[in-house]
């Protein structure tokens, strides 16, 4: 035991102890688990990266890109993360109204996200859309709009995410609201009894969906093609609805307390390269910025897309929540 008191008692002063002039810097990103988990795009990244920056790449994982969020705005100017990474169009508002994000100097003139969203202080690396994924076997009929979602049995059950701390849950709610508009209150009243429970991450909901404890998960239209791919699996489908699916565009911000502002762009640069791209449809499962050939297993994109405008979106968001979680109450 004095052994290992010892032991710990270096370990925790050559942690505390200041780096050497020699060592490599640190660049720490801030980002969402699935990111940076082992079946993610973290790690090739991190490999990809680290091979000609002559430094090292640090991942560090919430349970969503909102938490993420979180975690900067409680350590403010302190933060270790030099970039946060996963934010999307739905929470730049937020993100630029803390005050804590700078300028980019990233050339992104060759990244192609629909709408054609481009911004000074953030870097969108890849889209998609929200969709209701399901098993084929089971819904040979699946709804094809909100209205015939919300007209099957109470028995159908759906699994959705948490529009305070999962980007899924609040897209849903600005896909509600877009279709809706004033009547989205109703909308929520309708689609309520379906639900069987509001997960906090994405992870949960689709896991719960996967062990059969519900008919649909809100997820991506992407997700079918992680079983076709990774799986062989095709039992797996995405409801494309008739009124549009809702975008999702996810970004990168640097923030202005990095000491690493040069690494900290570099990244940004490898992330929506060539090489970085080719890394985001089959390990984030998404489609990437950089317009690129998709391997097989894609379905089409959505006929109709569907986006609020940041400025709208970050003016009324906390009173939508309100109204979506009201119909939960």
């Amino acid at each position: 035991m004095s052994r290992l008191l010892a032991a710990l008692a270096i370990a925790a002063v050559t942690l505390a102890a200041p780096a050497h002039a020699g060592d490599k810097p640190t660049l720490t990103v801030y980002t969402y688990d699935a990111f940076a988990a082992d079946w993610g795009p973290g790690p090739l990244l991190k490999q990809g990266f680290e091979a000609t920056c002559g430094c090292t790449l640090e991942f560090v994982a919430a349970d969503s890109s909102i938490g993420a969020l979180r975690r900067v705005q409680l350590e403010g100017s302190t933060t270790r993360a030099d970039i946060v990474l996963g934010l999307d169009t739905a929470t730049v508002e937020e993100a630029r109204a803390t005050g804590l994000f700078t300028d980019h100097s990233v050339n992104t003139s060759e990244l192609s996200v629909p709408g054609g969203w481009n911004a000074p202080d953030f870097v969108p690396f890849d889209y998609g859309y929200f969709a209701f994924v399901y098993r084929t076997a089971d819904l040979p009929q699946p709804p094809k709009n909100f209205d015939e979602l919300m007209n099957l049995p109470d028995t159908f059950k759906i699994v959705i995410e948490d529009p305070r701390t999962a980007t899924p849950g609040l897209g849903l709610v600005f896909w509600v609201k877009a279709v809706f508009g004033d009547s989205a209150r109703e909308a929520w009243s309708r689609l309520a009894p379906h639900v069987v429970t509001m997960t906090a991450d994405w992870s949960t909901a689709y896991n719960l969906f996967l062990q059969g404890e519900a008919d649909m998960v809100l997820s991506y239209t992407t997700s079918p093609a992680y079983h076709r791919i990774a799986e062989s699996d095709n039992s797996y489908a995405a409801a494309q609805f008739d009124e549009g699916n809702y975008l999702q565009i996810e970004v990168a911000g640097i923030l202005k307390s990095s000491p690493h502002a040069e690494l900290a762009n570099a990244f940004l640069s490898y992330l929506t390269s060539e090489a970085g791209q080719k890394i985001i449809p089959t390990a984030n499962w998404m489609y990437p910025a950089l317009p690129i050939d998709l391997p097989e297993g894609f379905d089409p994109l959505p006929a109709e897309t569907l986006l609020l405008p940041d400025d709208q979106v970050a003016a009324n968001a906390t009173n939508w929540i309100a109204e979506m979680l009201a119909a939960f109450r």
